[in-house]
């Protein structure tokens, strides 16, 4: 780990004043994702921001309904609320289905949303890695690339967001609030937030922006459910996740949200495939969502299994949130 100099931020705009005036800048939270990253060598930051004790972790309804999520609520205690397990239990099970009790316990909402990549070769600096070095080329197009995206993948880069809570809150139209280096506010749509595989940084953010909340809309009508597969049962990322919302009664669908993770550089929402939810009781409506929902879905070799996975991950979880209309 490089030597580098530490301070306290004092409120959200002096914490991104500080990382806005020196380009070497991190902001650290929780730092479970972070501090990995600088023991491995991949992050040398010269300068560490600490924002974990900002007035930034309260749960608070909104007055036009939904909630608030302050940037520095506990992943753990987002899954506990009682707010979040009554409205959002979608978001509730996500987070329950991430990293380990003693990880949630540390980890930020916002630090969640902005973790990287868990892929082999963006940890592994003897390697090249577009991410970390740009120009350098994608050591897993041509290497094991199991964990990696069929959707959305570029030549420049085949790594997936590890994010669960981000799956969920896209399927919620969760929407960001932050604060710019300039001191000034900032809302940005989650869709928004993460950039294509070789368009720049990965995210919209700005060096120096930082995330101060989450805002989350009044829930959608319909059953909310949560599907995760992966490896092993607990401390496992996601091969192909999948957030759904289905608004069932009296035999018909009449609306849906569906929301994929582990498959793309983001949580993969495709409106096509969420325009067919008005489709009545025809028995094969779920297959068609899924075809639509994976359009244009492309796997590297050791990957490629991943492609019916996420169809049958899909058709399943739709219908578990359809109830007995499948």
């Amino acid at each position: 780990m490089t030597p580098f100099t530490y301070e306290r931020a004092s409120d959200p705009a002096a914490a991104a004043r500080a990382v806005a005036a020196r380009p070497d800048a991190r902001f650290i939270a929780g730092g479970t994702n972070l501090v990995d990253l600088m023991k491995l060598g991949v992050e040398r930051p010269g300068h560490l921001v600490d924002v974990s004790r900002l007035k930034l972790d309260a749960i608070e309804p909104r007055p036009e309904g939904g909630l608030k999520i302050g940037a520095q609520v506990k992943n753990s205690v987002l899954a506990a609320d009682e707010q979040v397990r009554k409205l959002y239990p979608l978001l509730s099970r996500a987070l329950l289905a991430g990293a380990s009790g003693q990880l949630r316990n540390m980890a930020s909402t916002g630090g969640n949303l902005l973790q990287r990549t868990r892929c082999f070769y963006f940890a592994d600096v003897s390697q090249p890695c577009n991410k970390r070095t740009p120009g350098s080329g994608c050591a897993a197009l041509g290497g094991f690339n199991r964990i990696h995206a069929v959707l959305g993948a570029t030549e420049a880069c085949i790594a997936t967001n590890p994010s669960d809570m981000a799956v969920a809150m896209a399927a919620l139209d969760a929407r960001v609030e932050t604060v710019t280096g300039e001191g000034a506010p900032r809302e940005i749509p989650l869709g928004e937030l993460y950039r294509a595989p070789g368009e720049g940084p990965e995210t919209t953010l700005g060096h120096g922006e930082l995330i101060t909340a989450v805002l989350l809309p009044p829930p959608p009508p319909g059953r909310q459910v949560y599907r995760k597969v992966r490896d092993r049962a607990s401390y496992a990322f996601a091969l192909v996740s999948v957030a759904a919302v289905v608004d069932a009664a009296d035999g018909r669908v009449r609306g849906g949200r569906l929301a994929l993770g582990g498959v793309a550089h983001k949580p993969w929402r495709v409106e096509e495939a969420e325009r067919l939810f008005d489709g009545g009781v025809e028995t094969r409506l779920f297959d068609r969502i899924a075809d639509a929902a994976l359009s244009g879905a492309r796997g590297y070799g050791h990957n490629d299994f991943k492609i019916d996975l996420a169809r049958r991950a899909i058709r399943r979880t739709l219908a578990d949130a359809a109830g007995d209309v499948s």
